[in-house]
């Protein structure tokens, strides 16, 4: 569910004051991650690994009540649901893009990931969640890429996770993240310590496998 508050009765009241009206409020971190944990987890489970960043990009973000806050059109909304939004390549060779529901159990999130992608290929269509918090995401795979700017527009202040290809060690794996917000949605500090979450839940996901296989 959206709800519209009062910016003024809201934690973000200063920064919407602050930010609201400034044509550049966009800011963008950088954080390099070690994603060794996603390739274990994926060889094991046959999930994509995609799909794990995304669960885990979820998973942080549901822990951090700022996410659930949205300034649109010079108001403040509240959301109760998060989903992630991926661009999908479809057959035509354009893309699409594809909202997911989040859950916090990864085999739900797994099955919606394949089903409305795969759905979103065939059909070449874009498929969107109107009344849930959007977090999206951007890969580039083709190449290894050491940080991400995203263009701004008015039309989307949605928080944007994006990254590259992955690079692999000899005993690790690390991916460089790019993380863009809106500062009135959340402040330096909170967008630190997403990126931090984010590190601790790619750290736990290969542990979730027992609960995963379990069921």
């Amino acid at each position: 569910m959206k709800t519209e508050i009062s910016p003024q009765e809201s934690s973000r009241a200063e920064a919407f004051s602050l930010w609201m009206s400034s044509p550049m409020p966009m800011v963008t971190l950088v954080k390099t991650l070690n994603v060794s944990p996603l390739l274990k987890m994926r060889k094991k489970s046959g999930i994509k690994f995609t799909a794990l960043m995304c669960w885990c990009i979820g998973r942080a973000a549901s822990r951090i009540e700022e996410f659930y806050l949205l300034p649109e059109d010079g108001k403040l909304f509240r959301y109760d649901k998060m989903a992630i939004n991926v661009i999908v390549a479809n057959k035509q060779s354009g893309i699409n893009s594809c909202d997911i529901p989040f859950a916090d159990d990864l085999e739900q999130f797994n099955r919606d990931y394949l089903e409305l992608t795969q759905r979103s290929a065939t059909e070449c269509k874009s498929s969107f969640i109107e009344d849930c918090m959007i977090i999206g995401t951007s890969a580039m795979i083709q190449t290894e890429l050491d940080c991400i700017v995203n263009q701004y527009t008015e039309k989307f202040s949605n928080p944007l996770v994006m990254w590259g290809k992955y690079r692999q060690g000899l005993f690790k794996t690390v991916l460089p993240v790019s993380f863009q917000f809106h500062h009135v949605q959340m402040d330096g500090g909170h967008a630190a310590r997403f990126l931090e979450q984010l590190q601790m839940e790619i750290k736990g996901c290969s542990k979730n496998w027992k609960t995963f296989v379990g069921r």
